[in-house]
């Protein structure tokens, strides 16, 4: 079973932490009743989601022996504010895979298996969440030839 605390600190502060001491600070935005000190707490739904997901594509790519450098995910959120409450009605996932020779199928089939299968942020989110996906491949940056100590200090 998981637990997390949350305690309230001052206007709408809020830290939270787990059993094994990992902590976050939460906040309202200064626009409002907040001083936008932490995050927002609906935006941890977001991390929660791209953090969910990142961990598995890495895990389905790294089982394929493929040459994974980085995964990055840019996550956009839309959120319903017709009524209460103001879930996320739409969330777009955008993948930076970068890698060498890494093919852009087993990166859609490693992006399809977290969604439908792994991603358990993801199997928490409602019927009523469109989610979709996008991703790109590309290498990482070449590397420039090594100079040796003696030339660095000539």
């Amino acid at each position: 079973m998981d637990i997390v605390h949350v305690r309230w600190v001052d206007r709408r502060q809020l830290v939270g932490w787990d059993e094994k001491g990992h902590g976050i600070v939460m906040d309202g935005p200064a626009e409002g009743a907040g001083e936008g000190t932490g995050v927002r707490p609906i935006e941890l739904v977001l991390y929660g989601l791209a953090g969910c997901t990142a961990m598995d594509v890495v895990s389905v790519l790294e089982k394929k022996r493929l040459d994974v450098r980085g995964v990055e995910i840019t996550v956009s959120g839309e959120q319903f504010v017709d009524d209460f409450p103001h879930y996320y009605k739409e969330i777009a996932l955008e993948y930076t895979v970068t890698g060498l020779d890494v093919p852009d199928a087993a990166v859609a089939r490693a992006i399809e298996l977290s969604e439908t299968k792994y991603c358990s942020v993801k199997g928490t989110l409602g019927p009523q969440v469109k989610v979709t996906t996008s991703f790109r491949v590309v290498a990482p940056p070449a590397l420039g030839p090594r100079v040796k100590a003696a030339e660095q200090d000539a």
